[in-house]
């Protein structure tokens, strides 16, 4: 095989288009929860916004997904470093887009909810593998950050995709096939999700293995991973402070901006509209937050390049991310919907930038046999079990809210629990491993 170290070889490039539309494909399948939830729960729970049964219901399926994918994110990461990178992000795949059009042909709660759930497994192993794999074929300090920050960047392009994709099927579902008898824009933009998925089932299985774990594996010499060495004393303090730092960035998505869409049709601007002019409502809030989301992960990747210290360059995102949260959510999420998308855009840039940056630091601290193990535990244990559950959190708060509509109810709730998790990341910096620019062997 070729120098690993040249990015120029065509093999190389495939595997980062490979790897970007992998990324764009996981958040495109995490980030249709906040559009379809609404009118799923509505139609086969046939409960109404504000209603306990409702706040139950879409605070299940903002959470569980995540825990359960979370849980076989954490054991996908130890199979890719028992397995390989490449074999575990086929059967990820194919996971995956299997359960996003079974997802999309539900008729009751609980087959959505078990379905999502599977949906988020898939989502949750993919994520950790590919990240092990490009840190794994490009040794090259600079060269390693600049390609783990720039194909990242195609995760906020997935969520801006499937905004349009349930703006398309909010304006033009009537022309498309029947499901059940109706069109149901939540479901068109549910199987949507296989789209992106099909390049990927047809290209991954070809492409080559992570070179270093190969030859470790073809000499004989790689270890077997284990989660308990997570925990020994040279490891304990990155596992715990970056498995926090995962749970306060997914907190802040999941619990805050991700909430975006049900705050926007919570507007009574919105709530005067017809029901699918309601729906690209939301989908224009979601796509502002994920063009925001977008500049601050091309921010990060950037700066990165530049800031030596890992700690100075989280604090430049975490510290007017803080102020920037409380003025949106407390003042602009219950004012107008064009201010809104502004403030949005902007939470969306502090917050989601955070999720670049620990993608980009979790290779550097775990050697080799331990690498998809490390990241495993800290991304998936650490923010889609734990940090996710700020959404339940979130949608249950707000019913103490001291506002009249459910949406300003939901836009305050979002900003205490948003400032809560930017505060707890802001004081963990202070305990955060510089990293070696090798990585470990």
């Amino acid at each position: 095989m070729a120098d690993p170290t040249r990015i120029s070889n065509p093999v190389k490039w495939t595997i980062c288009a490979m790897a970007s539309l992998g990324f764009l494909f996981d958040i495109y399948e995490v980030l249709v929860a906040p559009l379809v939830l609404q009118p799923a729960v509505m139609e086969l729970g046939g409960f109404s916004p504000g209603t306990p049964e409702y706040r139950y219901w879409t605070g299940l399926l903002f959470w569980i997904p995540p825990l359960v994918g979370g849980f076989c994110g954490l054991w996908g990461g130890y199979l890719a470093d028992r397995f390989g990178r490449r074999r575990v992000l086929v059967w990820s795949i194919l996971l995956y887009t299997v359960s996003a059009i079974s997802a999309g042909m539900s008729t009751r709660m609980e087959t959505l909810l078990v379905f999502r759930a599977l949906c988020f497994a898939g989502v949750c192993v993919e994520f950790i593998a590919a990240v092990a794999w490009l840190a794994e074929l490009f040794p090259d300090p600079k060269i390693r950050e600049a390609v783990l920050g720039y194909t990242q960047l195609f995760s906020s392009l997935g969520g801006a995709l499937v905004a349009g994709a349930f703006y398309f099927a909010n304006r033009y579902g009537g022309n498309l096939p029947a499901i059940y008898g109706g069109h149901s824009a939540w479901r068109y933009t549910l199987i949507s999700g296989l789209a992106p998925a099909i390049p990927l089932m047809l290209i991954r299985p070809f492409l080559p293995e992570s070179p270093q774990w190969q030859q470790r594996r073809s000499e004989g010499t790689l270890k077997r991973p284990s989660v308990a060495e997570l925990f020994r004393p040279e490891f304990r303090r990155s596992t715990i402070v970056t498995a926090l730092l995962f749970a306060c960035a997914y907190g802040a998505a999941f619990g805050t901006v991700q909430q975006s869409p049900q705050i926007a049709a919570g507007l009574p601007e919105v709530r005067q509209r017809p029901t699918s002019e309601r729906g690209q409502a939301t989908a224009g809030a979601q796509t502002m937050q994920e063009l925001g989301g977008l500049a601050g992960r091309f921010a990060i990747a950037s700066l990165g390049l530049l800031i030596v210290s890992r700690r100075a360059l989280l604090r430049v995102f975490l510290i007017p991310g803080l102020v920037v949260t409380g003025i949106v959510f407390f003042y602009m999420g219950t004012t107008s919907l064009e201010l809104f998308r502004i403030g949005v855009f902007i939470a969306g840039f502090f917050t989601i930038a955070q999720l670049t940056f620990l993608g980009n630091y979790m290779p550097r601290i775990y050697p080799l046999h331990l690498r998809g193990t490390g990241e495993g535990f800290a991304a998936n244990v650490g923010g889609r079990m734990l940090g996710t559950s700020a959404s339940f959190v979130t949608t249950h708060l707000a019913a103490m809210m001291p506002a009249a509509l459910p949406g300003a109810q939901l836009s305050y709730a979002a900003a205490l629990v948003g400032i809560g998790v930017y505060l707890l990341a802001l004081v963990l910096t202070f305990w955060l491993p510089e990293p070696p620019e090798k990585l470990p062997d």
